[in-house]
């Protein structure tokens, strides 16, 4: 539907109900929920903390011996750090759903340190690592350790990856590894003719149950799946070999009073910086992406345990430093955020850090009481179960993701790099290619012109910079005087010597009677002169007029034409008076999304096809083209199931006259998709509103004078002097519009209650009615707070920004 919200020219409030607000108060049912309550950290833990802590800790037990076997450790490292990580980690860290502990990402830089310096230097290095994040952590450059490029961070987990597998194939097949991937690959022939029948099979049960146990169908598959799959196999290859007899290695865990603690790094200084470096830097990194990963999954997990607040990065750099300064200390292996815990944490239901904390506790319970069955494990089983995390770590999907964005070279060069060089100088050679690759983007701009139905196009795809500005010059000199133009921006930053160049010959062109106009095809055109950055989806072009000095408000176009020959009209371009035919901007926009925007949203999109919708919002509001409901919710595909009219109106059941449109969504959203949130919002300027106000209860004759009677008692409430007037929270309505816009959201909201669907949801306590007034003007929203008591009214809040929020914590 249309908008009928336009610019008004609003009747002033009269003085006795226009002062300044009074106390609020608060009773309305249809409150904006509560902030989220924070989790818990006390004892006793709760039911679901304690399930995840065992979950995770039968996944952590395994992979902690079988990292501490693959970088050539002591096995007890492997459980100190993973008790470090649980413990501290757990209790300091800035994530509380993220579970630290040994990771495999660590494997290759430890297994250097200890082939280079020995165990008790190394545990110095990782020391000397906890203290460079606490550090950085202090610095509070958590969030600038995030800027390096994806490729970089992939393709160093993927080089990584390749060499744990390399190195542990050797283990599975009988035989030990070498120094180097390299060297692994020259002796992996002479290893294959000399295999270990034991170990091989015990290995090969090993990666059958790991990787069958997962897809068990049915019922009972359901069940059993809940036992992580690394559990399942260790135990079984354990079990078999045991009962069986096999002669092979197995865990030799050493008595605690002969563990090797910390000593001083000894070595090159030069070598060992270099060596506290690299170490830092993969910690940190693995830990801060992880703890944005967990919070990604956070936020997409349904019920109360969603409500816990957002990763605080700098307290989780510190709260890994402390920790791996303690597990360096006690004689353990670097500790790092660990994906595969982490998500098993997250997805089996956990709410607080008590969870990893208790994961710790059961850890130390093992590491001192199951010393005799531990020692029963086959070398080959955590070999195997270790290469099977390695290959999982060169991740197809980030193949696919590098490979559309176009960085497939970074991320090859850094694997590459990895392997063959080592991780610091893998992650410094792909950092330098992707440096070099944005520069050659930022300076490789194509410009072409051709002509089109007597207009002249002019086409910029890529970076707008100084370099570009003499072609740029020659493609609009080849535009000949008094010819109508059009420049395509394709791209999204142009510098001040390109700005200067298009206006100088926009000016001489215009002068000299041709027409110019300037469209951008991707998100927006940024000014280095003006600095003004938009926003995901909006194009601020420049403000139309002479002087053609200063940026226009986001989505406006800029066209400056000749003027009319006298009796002629301007036709409806797709622009302000564009010479296009009508529809060429919108499929000029259209052609944009699917070059630009439709990769990005395929894979979600497909995901929602397939699933079917599942919103668990219904948001009802007006049609004003100015109300971006996904830019001021914030929201994405699937989350919003919205219905959009001219004034945001909510007809009383049996009213709309046969057309039951706005009803039968209402049915919809809540008895289909069972929505948890209905929120009607209303907004300035509302020409609705004014159109009521100025036609007052008279009958409309016209389909909008029909429609808007539904919004009668909205004028009625505002004219009844015994109730209340709704409000906004520190200052007075505007104007009588303004009044009448917020009456009508609390109005409306009663109308919904009186739906059958909604009172039966209300009564069953599964929905929530939310109401929501947006200034268009000062791009602020508010939220409709309860009251006390209805002597003072219901009272609009502003809606703070993120930098104004507190933490829930």
């Amino acid at each position: 539907m249309s908008s009928a919200c336009v610019p008004t020219h609003p009747e002033p409030l009269s003085p006795a109900r226009a002062g300044a607000p009074t106390p609020r108060s608060t009773t309305r049912a249809d409150r904006p929920p509560h902030p989220a309550t924070p989790p818990r950290h006390g004892f006793p833990p709760d039911g679901a903390d304690l399930s995840a802590s065992v979950a995770v800790f039968l996944i952590a037990l395994p992979l902690s011996l079988g990292i501490a076997l693959a970088t050539g450790a002591p096995l007890q490292a492997g459980l100190v750090a993973a008790a470090v990580g649980g413990l501290v980690a757990g209790r300091l860290g800035g994530c509380p759903l993220q579970v630290s502990g040994p990771a495999a990402g660590l494997t290759v830089v430890t297994a250097d340190l200890i082939h280079r310096y020995g165990w008790r230097t190394t545990c110095g290095i990782t020391v000397l690592a906890g203290l460079a994040q606490l550090g950085l952590g202090c610095l509070r450059v958590a969030r600038t350790a995030l800027a390096v490029s994806p490729a970089v961070v992939h393709g160093m987990l993927a080089g990584i990856g390749i060499t744990i597998a390399v190195a542990q194939l050797h283990i599975v097949l009988g035989g030990s590894p070498q120094s180097s991937v390299l060297a692994n690959i020259r002796a992996l022939p002479a290893q294959l003719a000399h295999l270990h029948p034991a170990a091989v099979s015990m290995s090969a049960l090993t990666l059958g149950l790991l990787l069958g146990w997962p897809r068990i169908p049915g019922r009972p598959g359901e069940l059993l799946r809940r036992v992580p799959a690394a559990l399942v196999a260790v135990a079984g290859a354990t079990a078999t070999a045991s009962l069986t007899g096999l002669t092979l290695p197995r865990v030799d865990l050493p008595s605690w009073s002969s563990h090797a603690l910390a000593g001083l790094p000894e070595g090159p200084v030069l070598g060992i910086t270099a060596a506290v470096l690299t170490t830092t830097l993969v910690c940190s990194v693995q830990s801060l992406l992880g703890a944005v990963a967990v919070d990604k999954l956070v936020a997409g997990r349904p019920g109360p345990q969603s409500r816990i607040g957002r990763s605080d990065l700098d307290r989780e750099l510190l709260g890994q430093g402390a920790a791996n300064i303690v597990s360096g200390a006690l004689g353990g292996l670097p500790v790092a955020g660990v994906a595969v815990r982490s998500s098993a944490n997250v997805r089996s239901g956990a709410v607080s850090r008590n969870s990893t904390m208790l994961h710790g506790v059961l850890v130390v319970v093992a590491a001192l009481l199951m010393v005799p069955v531990l020692d029963l494990i086959p070398l080959a089983s955590l070999a195997a179960l270790v290469m099977a995390v390695g290959i999982q770590m060169v991740s197809l999907h980030h193949i696919r993701t590098v490979t559309r964005h176009r960085e497939v070279l970074v991320y090859a060069v850094t694997t590459l790099g990895v392997v063959l060089l080592g991780v610091l100088e893998g992650v410094v050679l792909g950092v330098a290619v992707a440096v070099g690759l944005a520069l050659h983007r930022l300076t490789r701009t194509r410009i072409t012109h051709e002509e089109k139905g007597g207009v002249h196009h002019v086409h910029v795809t890529g970076q707008l910079t100084f370099l570009a500005v003499p072609r740029l010059s020659r493609a609009l000199h080849l535009v000949p005087q008094g010819a109508d133009a059009v420049v395509e921006l394709d791209g999204s930053f142009m510098d001040h010597a390109a700005y200067e160049s298009l206006q100088d010959w926009r000016k001489a062109h215009t002068a000299q009677g041709g027409s110019a106009e300037l469209t951008g095809c991707r998100v927006g055109v940024r000014s280095a002169e003006y600095g003004h950055r938009p926003e995901h989806g909006h194009r601020p072009e420049y403000d139309r007029g002479p002087e053609y000095g200063h940026r226009s408000e986001p989505g406006s176009r800029a066209v400056h034409r000749r003027d009319p020959e006298p009796g002629m009209g301007r036709g409806p371009g797709p622009w302000l008076g564009g010479s296009a035919d009508a529809g060429h901007e919108l499929a000029r926009g259209i052609s944009a999304f699917q070059r630009d925007t439709a990769p990005l949203v395929r894979e979600e999109l497909a995901r929602l096809a397939r699933e079917g919708q599942r919103p668990s919002q219904l948001f009802l509001t007006c049609a004003d083209s100015r109300l971006v409901t996904s830019m001021i919710t914030s929201s994405g595909p699937g989350d919003l199931f919205v219905v959009r009219n001219v004034g945001n109106l909510v007809p009383l059941p049996g009213e709309e006259s046969g057309d039951d449109s706005v009803a039968a969504a209402i049915e919809y959203a809540v008895d289909v998709l069972k929505v948890r949130s209905i929120t009607v919002c209303g907004h300035s300027g509302c020409g609705a509103m004014q159109a009521l106000l100025t036609a007052g209860s008279g009958a409309g004759t016209t389909p909008l004078g029909r429609w808007l009677r539904h919004g009668r008692p909205s004028l009625a409430r505002l004219a009844d002097d015994g109730r209340p007037w709704v409000r906004l929270a520190g200052r007075a309505p505007a104007d009588k519009v303004e009044q009448l816009c917020l009456t009508n959201v609390v109005q409306q909201l009663e109308h919904l209650r009186a739906h059958d669907s909604v009172a039966r949801a209300l009564a069953a306590d599964a929905v929530e009615l939310h109401g929501m007034y947006f200034h268009v003007g000062e791009a602020q929203a508010y939220l409709l707070g309860r009251s006390e008591g209805d002597e003072e009214g219901e009272v609009f809040e502003g809606v703070p920004g993120a930098e104004e929020l507190h933490s829930p914590a």
